[in-house]
């Protein structure tokens, strides 16, 4: 839910009351107006939209009667405040087009303030009734569930009905917070306390926070990455996202109510402290010598600008771990903030010994790329200019000289980046070719090619992706299968991200907006499709792996599929490139040694038993509200931590040895110590079994990584064999032999 402001103490018990007095008034007498300026915005966004958008002729104007409901699940998207007479009402006044009219030939947004009016009512309402229903008794003893996750159910149909949802609401809360050893009368107090801070931040929404909702609703119909920047957030659009990144070196999102950290920055203080993940939520922020404040609710500008401060200086992060299944774990983590460099970001690699099933081991390297950055100044890599491409061909360099046999290039959570890179990138393992294909909205269709015949590397390769690979990750995957130049490895698909996106600015496109002083905002517009050298699209499907192993986020709704009025799969002609994917039978082999590992390797037992567990919790859609049940429940599920970080560090003891190579001198590694503990001391501790990290660069049990090492190994075995030589060529390889 889209509401903003800090934290603040009450002055008197009947503090709460008297806001709720206060809050009310001032949601009667705010009327939010579209101005001029918003309403030549708006029109102009539909028109970009209709005239730009690569899915413009699949959006008819009886689509915008969708905009409503949808706008309705941007504000509240667990379905606790709104009835399903408002869904039923708002459908009605909208419906015919008469929303696409009052938008796109009016620039009348009414209909986002007119929403919200109701949503803040229903809110403010909700909450003098939370305030009323804390001061009865709870009991925790019963067998009744509550579905914590419901942003697929209806909204209530009656206020009768959202009475008794909400009555197991606050029971859903309070049990997280009696686990957290708080009593009854604590964990009223600190539900309370979330409630007036909401009511608070009610007063606090703009009209430009919903003009941008209600517009960014309206660009979703097209496809999940088109959207509508205000004026202010625009101007943050470069500068703000930086300033994210700096200071502990985390990217935030907001997921409903909540903080989460979407990527850690490698090499950042938070990357350095290893102790904040991805997916982990944000509970309360606390400076130096200070009070902690609580951030469930505040916009996320408000967020960084608490959590981030003066270099050198500590914040302490209340966090709720991303894997617990326990809505009551907590953990405080302390860390010190600083300015994330690229130079930390770089690509690095390192050599492994991986034993050849023989009593020896052979030399395989791993080069690990965060992301497709592009060429930076010298100022900013400490005198010299750098690329991922570039750095990838010095890390080939220095591993091939210190004597690799084979190569893993990891992209796993690389998100992607510039186009360029990833068609230079697969140029250094492929003589010269496609790389990619792009679709511009008209069905003009550019390549986009590698012309250099020289190879960086033509030895056995391996490509390392999972979920979160992403756009650019994708290319160079599916590049490098289109030509059979490696065997790709990972979760069940990519991520599916295959579309560009251009940002459009209102004033340098809109005559009339020239000329006014007031800021405007822009637009950002899918305008055209990624396709392989093959002619089949990234988007949606991503890149299927050769080779399939078992992942936790596979079960995780984070790949394009998810998201709603994504683009669909589709297929153009292919180009004309010299090379064809593996030979099936050697595919087929390399898996079916996989797989027969995948049966009798202790570390595949340990990664199936996590998968399993998160599976079956992810499952469990129904929670229960009898207080013992969940504590019983929880103290199994520390029990089963704690069995697989025993595990887990058993099976650490036969890890491959290592060595690694850094472009620059890395960073010094500082000694990991456990997170300072609060009440939830056993989920915590238990959650740990399962952390990836180790004490270097590269993780504890990394087991898709020392598999995409063995499936190499593999194929160097099948080249001495003289086995699949696909056209006189050593598999995985752009060497060929003599047969004769």
């Amino acid at each position: 839910m889209p509401f903003a402001s800090p934290l603040f103490r009450l002055l008197t018990r009947s503090a709460g009351l008297l806001l709720l007095a206060t809050t009310a008034l001032v949601a009667a007498d705010r009327k939010f107006t579209t101005s001029p300026v918003l309403a030549t915005e708006a029109s102009t966004m539909v028109k970009f939209l209709e005239q730009w958008h690569y899915n413009r002729e699949a959006v008819r104007s009886s689509d915008f009667d969708e905009v409503p409901t949808d706008y309705m699940e941007v504000l509240d998207g667990q379905k606790l405040f709104f009835l399903g007479s408002d869904q039923a009402a708002f459908q009605e006044k909208y419906a015919k087009s008469k929303l696409y009219w009052d938008v796109s030939a009016l620039g009348k947004i009414d209909a986002a303030y007119e929403i919200y009016a109701v949503y803040e009512k229903r809110a403010t309402e909700r909450v003098n009734w939370i305030f009323d229903a804390l001061q009865q008794p709870f009991d925790f003893g019963t067998n009744e569930t509550y579905r914590a996750d419901r942003s697929k159910s209806d909204w209530p149909a009656n206020p009768e009905a959202a009475d008794e949802l909400w009555r197991q609401r606050l029971k859903f809360e309070l049990i997280a917070e009696l686990l957290n050893k708080k009593t009854e009368d604590e964990a009223k107090q600190v539900v309370r306390k979330r409630y007036e801070r909401m009511l608070k931040n009610l007063a606090e929404i703009e009209g430009s926070d919903l003009a941008e909702l209600f517009l960014s609703t309206i660009a979703r119909l097209y496809d999940p990455h088109s959207t509508y920047f205000s004026a202010e957030t625009y101007e943050d659009f470069g500068i703000q996202m930086k300033l994210e990144l700096v200071g502990i070196g985390a990217l935030l999102g907001l997921e409903e109510d909540y903080c989460v950290v979407k990527e850690i920055v490698p090499g950042g203080p938070a990357d350095l402290g290893r102790q904040l993940k991805p997916s982990d939520r944000i509970i309360s922020v606390k400076q130096e010598g200070g009070e902690p404040v609580e951030i469930i609710g505040m916009k996320l500008r408000k967020i960084v600008d608490l959590i981030r401060g003066p270099k050198h200086s500590k914040v302490t992060l209340l966090v709720q771990p991303g894997e617990a299944t326990d809505s009551s774990a907590r953990h405080e983590i302390v860390i010190t903030r600083d300015v994330v460099k690229l130079n930390s970001a770089r690509a690095h690699a390192a050599l492994f010994e991986v034993p050849d099933g023989a009593g020896a081991t052979i030399p395989m390297g791993v080069i690990t790329l965060p992301s497709f950055y592009g060429p930076a100044s010298p100022d900013e890599t400490g005198g010299e200019k750098t690329s991922a491409s570039h750095d990838v061909a010095r890390l080939l360099e220095q591993l091939l000289g210190a004597g690799a046999k084979g190569i893993v290039l990891d992209l796993r959570r690389n998100g992607g980046g510039f186009l360029s890179e990833a068609t230079q990138l697969t140029g250094l393992f492929i003589k010269q070719g496609p790389v990619v294909q792009v679709k511009a909205s008209s069905g003009e269709i550019a390549l986009d090619s590698d012309e250099s015949p020289a190879i960086a590397y033509d030895g056995p390769l391996a490509v390392l992706v999972d979920r979160m690979s992403a756009s650019a990750s994708e290319i160079v995957a599916g590049a490098l299968q289109n030509y059979g130049r490696a065997i790709v490895i990972g979760d069940s698909s990519t991520h599916g991200k295959g579309s560009v996106q251009t940002v459009l600015e209102m004033k340098d496109l809109v005559p009339q907006l020239m000329r006014t002083p007031i800021k405007t905002g822009a637009t950002k517009i899918t305008v055209q499709k990624y396709y392989l050298p093959s002619g089949a699209s990234t988007q949606l499907k991503g890149v299927v792996p050769d080779i399939v192993l078992p992942s936790v986020t596979d079960y995780l709704p984070i790949g394009e599929s998810d998201l709603p009025h994504a683009l669909v799969w589709d297929e153009i002609p292919t180009s004309f490139f010299d090379g064809s994917p593996l030979d099936p039978k050697l595919v087929s082999l390399l898996r079916q040694r996989s797989l027969e590992r995948q049966d009798s390797l202790a570390e595949f037992g340990f990664l199936r038993r996590e998968v399993d567990w998160f599976k079956s919790r992810q499952e469990q859609k129904l929670i229960p509200l009898n207080l013992e049940v969940r504590r019983q429940q929880r103290e199994a599920d520390a029990a089963f931590r704690k069995e697989m970080k025993a595990t887990k560090e058993q099976l650490a003891q036969q890890d491959f040895t290592y060595r690694e190579f850094h472009l620059v001198p890395p960073p010094p590694k500082p000694a990991l110590k456990a997170p300072e503990k609060t009440d939830a001391d056993p989920e915590d501790e238990a959650m740990e079994a399962l952390s990836t990290d180790g004490d270097g660069s590269y993780a504890k049990v990394d087991v898709p990584l020392r598999e995409s090492f063995r499936v190499i190994v593999d194929a160097l075995n099948l080249g001495q064999n003289g086995e699949h030589l696909a056209d006189n060529r050593l598999p995985l390889t752009a060497r060929y032999v003599n047969k004769g």
